[in-house]
């Protein structure tokens, strides 16, 4: 996988930020390639790299000013932080005193203390890598020709991004990812503000996008992006990602991706498949394939005393065959992040494997890092891998997949070897190792179950093994494959190796004429994908008018009650919580959407964590305790002029963080 450099901000800091998000509340509409799709918190793996763009940048005496009026109030706030929590340091001393008093209740809650710093420290200090667009590079929408001005009324700014197809396949709404960086005096909300749009025979046409981990970092504010692009083969075509819109609403994009539950035991529904996570452990429980008889793939028996599920990786035998450390013996995930969104749900899950008999053996050799990825529109699903070893230590083997499929539904097995050619039946012996792909179909119904390894590597440790043969008899289940990493022989993990996967799982339709060219071109195509670069718009283009502009109803300072008055208003709905800080909802980065429609206003705001779960305190119960006027949400909202009805709405997703704060609102706060 690729490793990203560290970004650094106009303040040198580095890029990074606890992750969250997807969209939720808004106007449907319908985007480009809306048709063709049937499609706590995260780190993701994306497109990233480094641009050089020829649009104007921002005036430098003012980012300079910006900055050192930052440091300074950052400073400046610096006691007022200390006093009101204690650091990472002094809870450990703390944890190691109450450990030689044997207080062991008090060490579990400095324990659970810690881990709520690091949570705190991941959404201040992550890396989340290079920005294939810096902050400074940007373009002012009213600098753009009359007909691309006029159909992106209401947005002030705009970024350019290239893609480019070089191996000649054809592309159906290839999710693409980039990571960008903003002014931060130039947006108020990313999520809600961020548009993107192909330029296509001169005529700017929105396609469907995601926006996650926005976080904050000094003077400029960086997400992730996802959107769907389509190519012919052999093409480069350019989108306009426009944003800085005080009326935009969360765009509530449409597809075929559905997702229900919550935290990771999630259930998740696409045009192809329904994949069942264990409520338990997140592990991927059961898939139906939707096709006319809806096969379904399960794990049935009793496992080894925890749920079953088909996936059964990751785990390690200790050395002398002494046990078997497993995830899936997790009784619940120890950390977890999730995305959700109209292109990509992901599912990210690590901790250190559990014992048969824990807590007796805890074992703190291995952390494994594990994330699921499914799309839209796609027949198949990613899942990314990284196996750390903590310190040194002897195994007997390690597994980084295991799949193990109860009953006979398929009739022949396959596999891939390393040229990327798939091979029907058994594998031979000389290239049991060097396997790039293996799963299994029927002939008679084409269903199939098929593994494709995209990329398998190791850091600080020899060259990995890879295996994984398939067999159809696994003693009293069926269908099974396992992929043992470890070269033969080898029983000494060194401190410091990483072992690094990315499959991808497919359930097309497969049979022995036209399957194989199909797995061999989908895997052609994972392994190839849209190449991303920054660029400026193309000075030859002829802008034409398109047929319907980009805001929906509202968003181009159109609103039938001006939107400034309903946000000035929720700025007197203060959190009582804080008896001097006189900080408000908005302040607080709690009002995630306003909408208008006609005399209808509704309000998505979100709670700061689940230990306040209640939102209706702020719709009807905030005005009291507090030094300064306050008001609740549905007393300010009603007096703006024009105002009929109030409607207030709440979300976890996405999941809050400090990152959302105002300016004001981190003063407030001391941060």
């Amino acid at each position: 996988m690729k490793k990203n450099s560290p970004s650094k901000s106009v303040l040198q800091e580095v890029a990074s930020g606890r992750m969250s998000t997807g969209q939720n509340s808004g106007k449907a509409s319908k985007p480009l390639n809306a048709d063709g799709m049937k499609r706590r918190k995260f780190l993701g793996m994306g497109l990233l790299g480094v641009a050089g763009l020829s649009l104007p940048l921002a005036n430098k005496v003012e980012a300079n000013s910006a900055t050192e009026n930052f440091v300074k109030e950052t400073v400046s706030m610096a006691e007022s932080v200390s006093s009101q929590s204690d650091s990472f340091e002094d809870k450990m001393k703390m944890l190691q005193k109450a450990w030689d008093k044997k207080d062991y209740r008090l060490a579990r809650a400095l324990t659970n203390s810690l881990q709520i710093s690091e949570i705190q420290a991941q959404a201040d200090h992550e890396n989340l890598g290079t920005p294939l667009i810096g902050a400074n590079q940007f373009g002012a929408v009213a600098s753009l020709p009359a007909a691309w001005k006029n159909w992106a009324k209401g947005w002030m700014y705009y970024k350019v991004v290239n893609l480019e197809e070089k191996v000649g396949i054809q592309r159906k709404a290839e999710p693409v990812e980039v990571l960008l960086s903003f002014q931060a005096s130039q947006t108020a909300s990313l999520a809600r503000e961020i548009r993107v749009a192909e330029i296509k025979d001169g005529v700017l046409t929105e396609v469907i996008s995601q926006v996650f981990s926005e976080i904050r970092r000094g003077a400029e504010k960086i997400c992730k992006l996802l959107f769907l692009a389509d190519n012919q083969g052999k093409e480069k075509r350019t989108y306009l990602i426009f944003y800085g819109n005080p009326d935009a609403e969360l765009p509530n994009y449409q597809s075929d991706l559905k997702v229900t539950g919550e935290g990771y035991g999630l259930d998740i529904e696409n045009e192809y498949f329904t994949a069942y996570l264990s409520k338990q452990t997140g592990q991927l429980a059961r898939l139906i394939l939707k096709r006319e008889h809806g096969l379904e793939i399960y794990s049935g028996g009793q496992g080894h005393g925890e749920p079953a599920g088909i996936d059964w990786a990751h785990d390690y035998v200790t050395e002398d065959n002494f046990q078997k450390v497993r995830i899936s013996l997790w009784e619940e995930c120890p950390d977890f992040e999730v995305v959700r969104g109209p292109i990509c749900t992901i599912i990210r899950r690590w901790g250190l494997p559990y014992s048969p008999v824990h807590p007796i053996f805890s074992p703190a050799r291995m952390n494994m890092d594990i994330e699921y990825r499914f799309y839209a529109g796609l027949p198949y699903f990613h899942k990314f891998g990284h196996m750390s070893a903590l310190k040194t230590f002897d195994m007997v083997y390690i597994r980084d997949d295991e799949w193990v499929i109860t009953g006979q539904s398929f009739t022949d097995q396959m596999w891939m070897n390393s040229e990327g050619k798939v091979q029907m039946g058994s594998v031979p012996e000389e290239s049991a190792d060097k396997l790039w792909g293996v799963g299994f179909f029927n002939k008679d119904t084409k269903d199939s179950f098929i593994g494709l390894f995209l990329d398998h590597h190791t850091d600080g440790f020899q060259e990995p093994s890879h295996s994984g043969s398939p067999s159809f008899y696994y003693k009293w289940h069926g269908q099974f494959w396992q992929r043992m990493p470890v070269p033969k022989g080898v029983k000494t993990i060194p401190e410091g190796a990483v072992f690094h996967q990315k499959n991808a799982y497919v359930t097309l339709p497969f049979d022995t004429k036209d399957g194989p060219a199909k797995i061999e071109g989908l895997r052609k195509e994972l392994m190839n994908p849209l190449q991303v670069s920054g660029s400026s718009v193309q000075a030859n283009l002829i802008a034409k008018d398109s047929p319907q502009g980009l805001a929906r109803l509202a968003e181009a300072g159109d609103s039938p009650i001006p939107k400034e008055l309903i946000w000035k208003a929720l700025r007197d709905v203060k959190d009582p919580q804080f008896y001097k800080s006189d900080i408000s909802i908005v302040d607080l980065g709690l009002v995630y959407d306003v909408t208008v429609r006609g005399n209808v206003v509704k309000v998505l705001i979100a709670m700061p964590h689940r230990g306040r779960p209640l939102g209706s305190y702020f719709a009807y119960g905030s005005n009291v305790v507090h030094p300064t006027t306050s008001k609740n949400i549905l007393t300010a909202v009603y007096e703006v002029p024009g105002v009929k009805k109030v409607i207030m709405e709440q979300t976890w997703y996405p999941g809050w963080s400090s990152n959302v704060l105002t300016d004001d609102g981190r003063k407030k706060l001391g941060i």
